[in-house]
């Protein structure tokens, strides 16, 4: 599923290391339709409402021997929810997928491959997907995720938070949602220390009582 409960999020982002708020991410990438791939692959990017897009790169990174390519220069600002759309050019400047903010020509491989998201100088955001051999370059953030079934699409959990490993932040849709992200709610770092230390707390008082006699 793409979605956890507000409690669960509550208590993934009280104990689990902290997760950086980005503010440019890689929310979501479909490369591998069913059949052909032609104006339906695309790329989300999650992004502070009316920040630029001008300056920024998309470009794949083969699995094979780490080449660069396509390479698609990004432009446009990211609407008020925050998700911008990619999406490929059927052959006549229009793109299968709806709601696209530019639609550009491109073909991101199947894994063992990366998509990276950077600016002339710097690398924003990047995931890698597949199993990748020894030899084999991966272009991602900590461990690759997983390369879906064709027709399936790579989506972040949040499309907000970003721990530096796709393995924990990417997950496999079967359905596909270009446009649509969820997005973490995510606790003052007071209120997490509180929450945290109330549970521990609590822990430790139920370990602590005595055991109840029997007779």
């Amino acid at each position: 599923m793409h979605h956890l409960s507000q409690w669960t999020a509550t208590l993934l982002f009280a104990f689990a290391p902290p997760c950086a708020n980005a503010a440019v991410l890689i929310s979501e990438v479909f490369y591998d339709a069913v059949g052909s791939d032609n104006g339906l692959s695309f790329v989300e990017l999650y992004g502070d409402p009316g920040s630029s897009l001008n300056g920024l790169f998309l470009e794949g990174i083969n699995g094979a021997d780490g080449s660069a390519g396509p390479t698609i220069a990004l432009s446009g600002v990211f609407p008020v929810d925050g998700i911008w759309l990619l999406a490929d050019d059927v052959g006549d400047g229009t793109s299968l997928v709806a709601g696209a903010h530019l639609i550009a020509n491109f073909d991101f491989q199947n894994g063992p491959d990366s998509i990276v998201l950077r600016t002339a100088d710097a690398i924003l955001d990047a995931v890698g997907y597949g199993i990748f051999g020894f030899e084999e370059v991966f272009a991602g953030e900590g461990a690759a995720a997983e390369d879906g079934p064709a027709g399936s699409s790579l989506a972040r959990l949040f499309a907000n938070l970003d721990s530096d490993d796709n393995a924990m932040d990417f997950i496999v849709l079967g359905v596909p949602t270009p446009g649509s992200a969820p997005l973490a709610a995510v606790p003052e770092p007071q209120t997490a220390a509180l929450l945290g230390g109330g549970l521990l707390g609590l822990a430790w008082s139920a370990r602590a009582r005595p055991a109840r006699r029997t007779h």
